[in-house]
Parts: C-alpha cells; structure tokens; sequence
C-alpha cells in the first residue's frame, strides 16, 4: 500500500506526455506564424481526434471497425446544416425541417451537436452489431460505412447528394482544434482506466475467460462504439469548419486507409500509438507533398509524382507490419522513466494491463 500514491502518479504520466506533445504542436503553430503551417497542424490535430476516435473502441475491443469514418460523415454533415447562413440552406438544402433551415449556430454549437449525433448513430448501430465478432462484425461495420455514404450521396434535398456543400463556417485559428483534441485524448484515457474499458480489454484478451468471469462482453462493446462515434462525429465536424465544404466521398474509402493506417503504425492496441501514428504519418505525408510540389536543386526543380503519398504509405505499413507488427510503440503506452516499484523491479503499464521491466 505503501507504493499506491507513486504507482497512481505514474498512470497519470501517459496523459501528460501526449498532451505536451500537443502542446509542442500549438507552440509550433504559434512560433511559426505561417497559414499555411497552421493548416498543417489543423489537421494533425483533427487526425489524432479521428485517430483515437478509432482507438477508443478498435483498440480496446479488438474488432476491426470500418464503419467508424461513416460517423465522421454524419457529423461533418450536422455542423454544416446547424452552422451554414439560412438562404444558402434554403436554396439547396430545402428537405432539411425548417427548424434547421432557419438555424444559424456559432460553430461551437455545431461540434457538440456533431458529437451528440455521431454518438447516438453508434450506439443505435452498436445495439444491432456488437453481438458479431472477428470478420463477421468488420464485414457489418463496412456495411455501414456504405450504406452511410450511399445515403447521403443522393439525398438530394438534404445533404445535395454529390454537390458540394458549401458556406460552412470556416475556422483558422488553432486553438480550437488543440482543445479538441485534448478533450479526446483524455476522455479515451479515462474510458481506458474505466471499469468498463478493463473488461473490454480483458474481453479482447481472454473472451471466454471475459465472459465466466461475468463480463458483459455486447455491453461493453456498445459502450466503446458509442464513446468512438461521438469522437468520429466531432472530429467529422472539426474537418468541415477546417476546409469550409463537404462531400460524402471525402469520407469514404481515403479516410478510413489513412486513419487506420495511422492507427496501425503506431500501435493499435496503445493511446500513445495512436497518438504518435498521427504525428509521423503526418510528418511523412507533409514532406511528400512538398516533394509532390517540387524542389528547387540548383537551378533544377525536381519533383515527385503525383500519388506517391498513398504509395509511401502502403509502403511504411509493410515494413511496419513485417518488423513490429504490434506498432512502433508496441503497443504499450508512454511513461516517466522511474525507480523500481517494488522488489521484482515491475512498473505497471495502466492502459493496456501489461507490466514492463524498469
């Protein structure tokens, strides 16, 4: 008993090192000065909310979800209709209830209306589907995804099926998406070190085992898939008032590779993976497209071509999956190096159960 303070001071350090890695990055922005770096960091942070959004029940489950992007849609799509000037929406969006059609909401407004809707989409999904397991629950969560998008791409008088949508507030500054994404972080932490995060782990680890021990495992998957779409539908309307217009191909396909691959890279079953999957892809990524953009080498311009992004990629998660199949974390999370905690010189790592050598 002697320890406990210690070994609760030291849980606590993986949050505090994720969230000064997003402090790094809003200082970053600040020092830089630049709109078009800013916008780069704008979209780090909206990829570690969509990412961790995936981590939330991905992780902690251990389904592979590939609906989790059609709740990025929804709420792409609630902060547009909430937010966007009402002549604009009655000239395009005419099926929507007047009520929304005479709406015109700060976008703060908009991102928790975005949260709320993705949320209760998953959990009315999550009611019918988190009795699958393995491939079958995957096939289903792609089902989803699909019918999502090919919803609203030809809903015609609701979301202007294939047209853009346009007049969506749009917003530069920073902040608002670092304060985001802290509050994601540290709600996945705390669903983590939940009760009901540990028996979904332990449901991951040990289902049959899980389920005698009277764990209720379709419950507590419901729990994290509702948690994740609220995420999704945040991080969805986080996007929309990043770029000031949408389209239901922009969450299809490209954004559940590259979220997943994110996840992967880093570490599936680990927040810290999540989090640094983001940071590194998205280094990568940037880096490439400047190379895409050309580079000017004595006199000479030299540059890549176009799609080398997506190759990269596919290229980094090949050799990620040969090498360190469980992440570049492997898939442990981020601690202060300590003194040993107790005789046999074992430090608990609070999120994925595991210990580690000190």
């Amino acid at each position: 008993m002697a320890n406990r303070p210690s070994i609760l001071a030291r849980t606590w350090t993986t949050p505090m090192i994720l969230l000064a890695i997003l402090v790094a990055l809003l200082l970053a922005a600040a020092l830089a000065g630049s709109s078009p770096f800013n916008q780069t960091i704008i979209e780090i942070f909206i990829r570690v909310v969509l990412v961790v959004g995936l981590y939330v029940f991905i992780g902690n489950s251990g389904v592979i979800s590939f609906g989790q992007i059609g709740f990025t849609c929804l709420g792409a799509y609630m902060t547009a209709w909430l937010t966007m000037l009402p002549a604009i929406k009655k000239s395009k969006l005419k099926g929507l209830p007047d009520i929304i059609l005479n709406a015109k909401l700060h976008y703060g407004w908009g991102l928790l209306a975005a949260t709320i809707f993705g949320g209760i989409a998953a959990y009315i999904v999550g009611r019918v589907l988190m009795r699958l397991s393995g491939i079958a629950a995957s096939i289903a969560t792609f089902a989803v995804l699909a019918v999502i998008i090919q919803v609203y791409s030809n809903w015609d008088s609701v979301t202007g099926a294939q047209s853009s949508v346009v007049g969506i507030p749009i917003v530069r500054v920073v902040w608002p998406y670092f304060l985001c994404a802290v509050i994601v972080v540290l709600v996945a932490y705390m669903h983590a070190i939940s009760r009901s995060g540990l028996a979904l782990r332990a449901a991951r680890d040990e289902a049959t085992a899980a389920a005698a021990s009277g764990v209720d495992i379709p419950r507590e998957r419901v729990i994290a898939f509702t948690i994740s779409g609220a995420i999704m539908g945040l991080g969805g309307a986080m996007f929309a008032h990043s770029v000031g217009v949408v389209t239901p191909d922009t969450f299809y396909l490209g954004l559940t590779f590259i979220t997943l691959s994110m996840l992967v890279v880093g570490g599936m079953n680990s927040l810290s993976g999540a989090v640094l999957g983001v940071v590194i892809l998205s280094i990568i990524i940037q880096l490439l497209r400047w190379m895409e953009k050309g580079i000017d080498l004595g006199g000479s311009t030299f540059a890549l071509p176009l799609g080398v992004q997506e190759i990269a990629i596919g290229v980094v998660m090949i050799v990620i999956l040969m090498y360190r199949p469980s992440g570049l974390t492997g898939n442990r999370e981020l601690v202060w190096p300590s003194k040993k905690l107790s005789a046999g010189g074992r430090t608990p790592a609070p999120v994925d159960g595991k210990t580690s050598e000190t």
